[in-house]
């Protein structure tokens, strides 16, 4: 338990990257942008545009849950600071106050890290990709391992997640998930995550014990809106139904429903089966085979690839981001950042934020030297 001293001294330390972000919020020219925004939804034709309406609206959205977020850190201080205050009278108040500093650190480290998320598609939703290495069953264990992380990730953030297919393994693990990320940054904090995973373990899988390394790929798309002028010619696309797969039960389809869309041209194959209707997968595997072509086309333009296939390291040794190591002892560090925790359970439960944040940091740094 902290002494009131270290807990004052801590709320004071806060108070102090309070005024440093304080800075770049600039609240009064959101909330003037906010009201510009608002007087143009006033418009009886406004929708008449949806597509232009769809803008605005989501301009508000955004600006309101970056004013929403400002004033929840401020609310926290005053909690604390009203604890502190009142705790003279009232002792046991002060137990109460770690966790209400817990939280204020939580969302300021929020707010530093999204001021880093400025790049032009960081706002966006995302389709996240988890693809097994070379090793069969051990590859498609550990990629399941990763789906699992993930999606507990995506529910500590807040973020609406959907899979979109889920191809199970021969005999453990996945061939491949597909995932619609909705949420605020939700393209920048995940475009922290692509890349390779090492796994280092004793297997499961195996009768002596040995240990063994995996490899599993994870590629994040930025979710492409309407309004991205991406042109696909019919005549370019091979459309494939099958029957779903998965884990059993309801979420099983037992109906050819599932689409598999492959863009001749550039070989990229996007698939949906999550939904039991032909029509709804088919539109879902076009929105993500255009994220995909969006993506395509965004590295093209900046000159990086030209072919997003051939920006896609092999998925094995030496071109891993992160490696996981449960024996002889635990570790999971990023290579890129060198961030590390020993704490290999709470990051396997989902516990992400620290290797986005240092990879969010190094990475803004890379750009503006």
């Amino acid at each position: 338990m902290e002494s009131r001293e270290q807990l004052s001294e801590r709320l004071d330390t806060l108070k102090e990257k309070i005024g440093e972000v304080a800075g770049y919020i600039d609240l009064e020219r959101k909330n003037e942008r906010i009201k510009e925004l608002r007087d143009k939804t006033m418009d009886p034709d406004f929708w008449q545009d949806n597509l232009r309406a769809q803008k605005i609206t989501k301009e508000i959205s955004d600006l309101e849950y970056e004013i929403k977020r400002w004033n929840t850190i401020l609310e926290l201080r005053e909690d604390a600071d009203l604890h502190f205050m009142m705790s003279d009278e009232d002792p046991d108040l002060l137990k109460e106050i770690p966790a209400i500093l817990d939280k204020l650190e939580d969302e300021i480290t929020t707010l530093e890290t999204e001021k880093l998320l400025s790049g032009e598609y960081d706002k966006k939703n995302a389709i996240f990709v988890i693809h097994p290495g070379a090793g069969g069953t051990e590859s498609q264990d550990w990629a399941d391992m990763l789906f699992r992380m993930y999606t507990r990730w995506f529910e500590k953030r807040g973020f609406e997640y959907t899979v979109l297919n889920y191809q199970p393994g021969d005999e453990a693990g996945i061939k491949e998930a597909v995932i619609e990320v909705k949420g605020p940054y939700a393209y920048g904090y995940l475009s922290a995550e692509t890349g390779v995973h090492r796994l280092v373990r004793i297997s499961p899988f195996d009768s002596n014990a040995r240990r063994h390394t995996s490899f599993a790929s994870v590629f994040v798309y930025p979710e492409a809106d309407d309004d991205i002028d991406i042109d696909i010619n019919p005549k370019d696309l091979r459309i494939d139904t099958y029957r779903a797969s998965g884990a059993g039960g309801q979420h099983v389809n037992k109906t050819d429903s599932a689409i598999r869309i492959t863009h001749i041209p550039t070989g990229i194959v996007s698939t949906c089966q999550n939904e039991r209707s032909q029509h709804k997968n088919k539109d879902m595997a076009m929105k993500i085979l255009k994220s995909r072509l969006y993506q395509l086309k965004k590295e093209e333009e900046e000159s990086r690839k030209a072919d997003l296939e051939k920006d896609k390291m092999e998925i094995g040794w030496g071109s891993q981001i992160r490696s996981y190591v449960f024996q002889p002892y635990t570790l999971v560090k990023d290579n890129r950042t060198k961030y590390e925790t020993g704490n290999i359970q709470a990051v396997m439960d989902g516990d992400l934020d620290g290797f986005v944040k240092a990879w969010l940091t190094y990475s803004h740094s890379q750009h503006n030297d």
